[in-house]
Parts: C-alpha cells; sequence; structure tokens
C-alpha cells in the first residue's frame, strides 16, 4: 500500500465504501483499492461479529478470497474462485452486502436442504452439520439424525 495513503489527513480521504462512515480511519483496499474503514482491530476472535468492514470484505467476498488467494486476473471471471467454493457460497462471496461491486449475472444454484426434515439451509448462515455433500440442521442433529450413516460412512 503506498505510504501517502496512510499518512494523508482524515479529512481528505472520502467516506468508507461500504458502510459510508467517515469518522473512522480509512484505508485503500489490498484486493480492489476501494477506501474502507481501517477497523480490523475492532473485530474480537470468535465473537462472530459482523462489525468490521475491513474484515467482512477481506474474508467474506471473491474480491478478498482472489487476492489472498494470490489468483490471477478479474475475481468477477476467475475460474479458481469458481472452483474453490460449493455454488452457493460462490455466489453468496460474490453478492453479499460486504462487496463494492457485485457478481452481475451469478450462476444458478440448487437450494440445500436438510437431510432429515428437507428444510432449506444458507450455507453463509451456519446452523448445520455437514459431511461429504450430506447437510443436516442443527435441530434434526439435535433429535439423533445419524448423518454418518446418511452419508454412507462405516460406523466407527
Amino acid at each position: 500500500m503506498p505510504k501517502e495513503a496512510k499518512t494523508k489527513p482524515q479529512q481528505d480521504i472520502p467516506p468508507c465504501g461500504l458502510c459510508g462512515k467517515s469518522k473512522k480511519p480509512r484505508e485503500k483496499t489490498d484486493c480492489c483499492g476501494n477506501w474502507i474503514c481501517n477497523d480490523s482491530n475492532d473485530y474480537v476472535p470468535f465473537s462472530y461479529a459482523l462489525n468490521s468492514c475491513s474484515r467482512n470484505h477481506s474474508r467474506f467476498t471473491l474480491c478478498g478470497a482472489h487476492k489472498s488467494e494470490e489468483h490471477k486476473g478479474d475475481w468477477k471471471t476467475c475460474k479458481k474462485c469458481l472452483e474453490n467454493f460449493e455454488l452457493e457460497m460462490y455466489v453468496w462471496y460474490g453478492t453479499n452486502e460486504y462487496n463494492f461491486e457485485k457478481l452481475e449475472n451469478p450462476p444458478k444454484f440448487q437450494k440445500t436442504h436438510c437431510a432429515g426434515c428437507e428444510k432449506i439451509l444458507k450455507l453463509h448462515d451456519g446452523g448445520f452439520a455437514s459431511l461429504g455433500d450430506i447437510y443436516v440442521c442443527d435441530e434434526c442433529m439435535e433429535c439423533g439424525f445419524d448423518i454418518r450413516a446418511a452419508a454412507g460412512v462405516e460406523p466407527r
């Protein structure tokens, strides 16, 4: 990152491109060069809080993943990024609110269902267990659903 961006007076720096705030210190992202809150220190480890613009963009977008995995070219057309994620997660990473720019025509995907109760699961929200391509909601797991048997795994 260029030194002038770090030392530039904060009032001359545009507001965060995600939250619009200009009171927090800001910096340019390493991945796409957009102005963002320099707030990754606000995140408390293992809190799963979504209170950091910087952390959310770097961890929950294809743009951030593309940069951290050192892929070449544009993240919106990167075949490696497409291969690295389940299609549902690829679409979410490319279209969620932590993006400065979103996938224009995200691919269609089959919704993920619980193998126990058939409830639709949103992979980005959690609340499930998985084994291979078998997904089971927390409620079914708590009721004793045997995910190993559903996945065809031999008992230990």
